[in-house]
C-alpha cells in the first residue's frame, strides 16, 4: 500500500477528530480541559468544508457564516456529511490562534498567530531577529495545542470511554438538527 492510499484509508480519523473537537468545543462553552494544562477555549470560525460520499462521487459543501450561524455544516452532520475543514480559534492564557485544519492529512492551511508587541526600530537586526523567533516559538505553541487536543482524542478514541463519547455526539449532531428545524 502507498502512502496516498494509506492517507485515503485513515482519512475518517481525521473527520472523527473535528467532529468530536466541534462537540467539544459547544460542550461544556468552549472550554476544554487538557491534561497538565488545564482548560483552553476551542471555538469554531465562519469556515468549513463538509464531505459526502468517497472517491471521485465525494461531494463537498462549503459553509460559511458566524459560529453560532453554521447551519448548513451542522445540518450537514445529521445527514452524514463529514467535516473535511474547519478554521478553528483556540485560546490558552493569554495567545489567541486561529488555524484553518484539514482532517485527511491534519495539515494547517492557514495559522494567524497571536499579535506580538514588535519593535520600535524596524532597522534594528536583533529586534528583527527577536521578533521572528518569539513568532517561531508562538508558532510551537499553537501546534502544540492542536496535537495535545489530537492526543486528548487519540486517548478517548482507543478507550473504552468511547463509546459513551459518541452517544453523547450523536445526541448533540440530533439535537443540533432538531433546534436548526424550528
Amino acid at each position: 500500500m502507498d502512502l496516498v492510499d494509506l492517507i485515503e484509508e485513515k482519512r475518517f480519523i481525521g473527520q472523527e477528530f473535528l467532529a468530536w473537537l466541534w462537540f467539544k468545543s459547544e460542550e461544556r462553552g468552549g472550554s476544554i480541559e487538557l491534561p497538565e494544562r488545564g482548560d483552553i477555549l476551542v471555538a469554531f470560525e465562519k469556515h468549513m468544508l463538509l464531505e459526502y460520499g468517497e472517491g471521485p462521487e465525494s461531494e463537498k459543501l462549503i459553509c460559511r457564516g458566524l459560529q453560532t450561524e453554521l447551519r448548513e455544516a451542522r445540518a450537514g452532520l445529521a445527514l452524514g456529511k463529514k467535516p473535511e475543514q474547519a478554521r478553528i480559534k483556540i485560546s490558552s492564557g493569554d495567545y489567541e490562534f486561529s488555524i484553518t485544519l484539514t482532517a485527511a492529512t491534519m495539515e494547517f492551511r492557514s495559522v494567524r498567530l497571536p499579535k506580538t508587541a514588535g519593535t520600535e526600530d524596524g532597522d534594528d537586526p536583533e529586534g528583527f531577529e527577536g521578533q521572528a523567533l518569539e513568532r517561531i516559538s508562538l508558532f510551537e505553541e499553537g501546534i502544540d495545542l492542536v496535537n495535545e487536543l489530537f492526543r486528548l482524542f487519540i486517548n478517548i478514541r482507543t478507550s473504552g470511554e468511547w463509546s459513551d463519547e459518541l452517544v453523547k455526539i450523536r445526541s448533540w449532531v440530533h439535537t443540533s438538527a432538531d433546534q436548526l428545524a424550528l
